[in-house]
């Protein structure tokens, strides 16, 4: 199965960005689309709800980023700390953002955001990498856009898997959120989702 790429991104156009697609929404959804393929095409309900997943990860960016959106190391890991006093990261008992002995951070990083060490071990062995060592690898767009293909299909996130709500007849768009975040924004991702899915359709070449 083949997608023509250009009719996938006219539909994105207005149906998701708004009229206008800035060079890094482009390649953003050029490198998850490319390392879709790379795996083989399967349901392309897949590929819709992570390009869903990307958009709301990143702000709509497209593009790999810090978590809180911060420019640098050193202000993520300071909004992490000043939230997370403040009492507004109920969900947090480990502050995960803290720096290590050899003063790495393992707060979030990539198109669907990785946190703690652990974690960044389980996709050193998906990438080939060391993030655990350079953990800013996961701003990579080709290492992120990996991690997001790789991660939603084998359900290395939370144990849930893209199989486990799209296969058939089976579309469970808002419960997909499970696969990375419970149920964080489900209902606005699944319709976002949607979208994606829809323009993608649109380019398949059988």
């Amino acid at each position: 199965m083949r997608i023509d790429r250009r009719i996938v991104f006219a539909g994105l156009r207005n149906a998701v960005f708004g009229g206008r697609l800035t060079q890094g929404q482009v390649e953003g959804v050029e490198a998850v689309l490319t390392r879709f393929s790379a795996r083989g095409w399967a349901d392309p309900r897949w590929l819709a709800y992570m390009l869903a997943t990307a958009h709301h990860e990143t702000g709509g960016t497209m593009q790999a980023v810090r978590e809180t959106f911060a420019a640098t190391d050193e202000d993520a890991v300071a909004r992490l700390e000043r939230a997370w006093r403040a009492g507004k990261l109920p969900t947090v008992s480990t502050p995960y953002w803290r720096r290590d002995e050899h003063g790495h951070s393992y707060y979030g990083r990539g198109l669907v955001q990785i946190t703690h060490r652990e974690n960044y071990q389980k996709m050193s062995r998906v990438t080939g990498l060391d993030l655990v060592g350079q953990p800013d690898l996961a701003l990579r767009l080709d290492v992120a856009a990996t991690i997001l293909v790789v991660g939603m299909t084998e359900g290395l996130f939370s144990g849930a898997r893209l199989s486990d709500h799209f296969s058939g007849a089976k579309a469970d768009w808002t419960g997909a959120r499970k696969i990375v975040n419970g149920r964080d924004r489900a209902a606005k991702i699944a319709v976002t989702a949607r979208t994606f899915d829809a323009a993608i359709r649109a380019g398949l070449m059988v």
